[in-house]
């Protein structure tokens, strides 16, 4: 049996739908069907039901489901758990490095287990599958997550800004009221570049954007920074380092915050995790 036969199963039962697993999963639809078939012949199981419409799960492939989740995590902490003295970290960020990330690499390569992190940059949704396919150790969200396909544990806090151009009328204050930002000027990103982020920063504006979202944070940026009412919220440690002429960060007043969380397998030891946490830590 083979583990990725196990990982595209587990991904279309996530899905429901073999066309959209075959995108999370970057491949063609014929090859997750052949390799779900194979492992239902292999089991000797029927693990979904398909038709034209719909797909649904039997109750052998929800028994198949939780191991293979197992299987998969356990897989991914094989190096771990094996306590290798300095084990490669995969640690998937987005593309920006900020100085929390620095100092958590210099504690994780420093402890009592030293490790070697490496860096991984990609998308959010694309983090969190490789963290349960095990091609990431962990991986590092901003923003609520509700899964029970992976441990998630908060370990950090930080205040979200507004981003402004320097034409615009707040410009010279040392700190904006979200109340006083004019809502016709908010641009957001597309929900499906960061979902956890984008409901947060959803739940915490007064009203809702009069803008349909569109594009990633550079292009909402781009946008800000050439329109003198334009303006977008975004965690303080996101321009760590930015010295962008056209834009400027303001903390808000009062303070919104958002938190930060580790992402890991769900067999990641706990000892592990608490190590993890810590790094990341204020």
């Amino acid at each position: 049996m083979e583990l990725r036969a196990l990982r595209y199963f587990v991904t279309v039962a996530e899905e429901l739908h073999f066309g959209r697993a075959a995108q999370r999963l970057g491949i063609v639809q014929p090859a997750v069907s052949q390799q779900i078939a194979r492992l239902e012949r292999e089991l000797g199981v029927r693990l979904l039901d398909r038709t034209s419409r719909r797909v649904r799960i039997t109750p052998a492939g929800e028994r198949v489901l939780v191991e293979a989740r197992a299987a998969l995590a356990a897989a991914a902490r094989v190096r771990v758990v094996a306590g290798e003295p300095a084990a490669v970290l995969r640690i998937g960020v987005a593309s920006c490095v900020t100085r929390r990330i620095e100092r958590a690499v210099r504690r994780l390569s420093d402890g009592e287990r030293p490790a070697e992190p490496t860096l991984v940059d990609l998308p959010v949704t694309a983090r969190l599958d490789a963290v349960r396919g095990g091609e990431l150790d962990l991986a590092l969200v901003r923003g609520a997550l509700a899964t029970e396909a992976v441990t998630v544990v908060r370990a950090w806090t930080e205040p979200l800004h507004a981003v402004l151009g320097r034409d615009h009328p707040a410009a010279h204050r040392p700190a904006v009221a979200l109340a006083d930002l004019d809502p016709r000027g908010l641009r957001l990103p597309a929900r499906d570049s960061d979902p956890p982020l984008h409901d947060a920063v959803l739940a915490a504006l007064p009203v809702a954007p009069l803008r349909p979202p569109a594009g990633d944070m550079l292009n909402v940026l781009f946008e800000v920074g050439r329109d003198p009412g334009g303006w977008t919220l975004a965690p303080a440690e996101q321009f760590d380092g930015s010295g962008s002429e056209r834009l400027l960060r303001k903390p808000l007043d009062p303070p919104v915050t958002v938190d930060g969380h580790i992402v890991t397998s769900r067999a990641t030891p706990r000892s592990c995790v608490a190590s993890y946490v810590a790094a990341f830590a204020d």
